[in-house]
């Protein structure tokens, strides 16, 4: 199955060099390109892609505004790309519906598996966008006296399975937690959802969280350790 994208960012260079990364490859199609907000989601309901690519700068209508009307007119997965690893950002991206948030000195090929990932249904953070996001939300939330997922809450998952939420923590996609783990990405899937359920946890990013709060990863902590 062909995955049809469309790219939007207001500079020309940037938003063509993207179009082009993707486009070579057989199974994604740039169906349309985009240099502001509100083009974006013409563009979206006009053509129906898998997936958008928005800037989160840009005239008219900026990224964020684009990715809450797009989701909420339609099936369209959203990645967000920008120069701007705050905070601000990725939470208003998060709250609008945003599946995956990258840098835009992203590599070629985690911009490909980015889009990959988030148009199987996965969310997708960058790792050191990830960190920046839980460090910040704990810093905030955080409760001594009575923090949010105790670390108690993790002894009813299996070795596996806290295995499992460690790497969710870290921002790993399933396909790089089943090579990790050297298990298949349907394993993966089953511990997953395991750990979201036995945890009482909505979501993936809440499972970013709750590594953190439980003190599974130490805030600060290198992606890759």
């Amino acid at each position: 199955m062909t995955i049809r994208v469309v790219v939007a960012d207001d500079q020309e260079l940037v938003r063509s060099g993207f179009a082009m990364i993707l486009d070579v490859h057989e199974d994604i199609e740039v169906v349309a390109e985009a240099g502001d907000g509100e083009a974006a989601v013409e563009a979206v309901a006009r053509f129906s892609p898998d997936v958008a690519l928005l800037d989160i700068r840009m005239p008219v209508l900026d990224g964020i505004e684009a990715c809450r009307a797009i989701t909420a007119r339609s099936a369209c997965r959203t990645v967000m790309l920008t120069t701007f690893d705050s905070d601000e950002y990725v939470y208003e991206a998060l709250h609008a519906g945003a599946s995956g948030f990258l840098l835009k000195d992203v590599r070629r090929d985690d911009l490909v598996h980015a889009v990959r990932v988030v148009a199987a249904g996965e969310s997708l953070l960058a790792p050191s966008v990830a960190r920046r996001l839980i460090e910040e939300y704990t810093a905030a939330t955080a409760r001594p006296s009575q923090p949010a997922f105790a670390a108690g809450r993790l002894e009813v998952l299996t070795g596996r399975e806290r295995e499992t939420l460690l790497h969710l923590g870290r921002g790993l996609s399933n396909a790089e937690i089943a090579a990790a783990l050297v298990v298949s990405e349907h394993t993966v899937k089953s511990h997953v959802g395991n750990v979201l359920a036995k945890l009482g946890l909505r979501d993936r990013i809440q499972a970013v969280i709750c590594a953190y709060e439980t003190g599974l990863i130490a805030a600060g902590t290198p992606s890759g350790e």
